[in-house]
């Protein structure tokens, strides 16, 4: 696994940061740049399966690891979705399975410092760092519009 680490600051509230990213509605705004139509299905309390999903019903089944409101939330991929299918035995799955996305929210002077912590395989490393930048920044976007 490659770990990869993103942040950035928004003027806004870490609430409001929280909200953005995990409400339905905003999630979908800021995970289009990661890939068009993505959503996921879960109620994002600790414990609980998390479907990333695309609109062809492909993308990664997962579990919230840790979620402390508005400072921190920890999710860990076990497997692959496809076709709608949850797969936990393939090549694939197996590459992916314990990997973690870290999400920490730091109160700070000029609004909310949001860090993302995540690990990956080699295959997207090149991916993330293109488009972890812009998720970012739409999630920024999005928090310091709705002030």
């Amino acid at each position: 696994m490659i770990l990869q680490k993103f942040k950035i600051t928004i003027n806004a509230t870490p609430e409001k940061v929280w909200q953005i990213l995990w409400n339905d509605i905003t999630y979908r705004k800021w995970t289009t740049v990661f890939a068009e139509g993505s959503f996921a299905e879960t109620d994002w309390q600790e414990g609980s399966k998390v479907l990333f999903l695309g609109p062809e019903g492909r993308g990664m089944v997962s579990r919230i690891k840790r979620n402390i409101p508005n400072e921190r939330m920890t999710i860990e991929h076990l497997g692959v979705v496809e076709g709608g299918i949850e797969n936990f035995e393939s090549k694939e799955a197996n590459q992916w399975a314990g990997a973690t996305e870290d999400y920490t929210l730091e109160s700070v002077y000029e609004g909310t410092l949001l860090r993302v912590e995540m690990e990956t395989i080699e295959d997207y490393k090149s991916f993330f760092e293109e488009t972890w930048p812009k998720a970012l920044e739409k999630v920024k976007e999005l928090a310091e519009k709705s002030l």
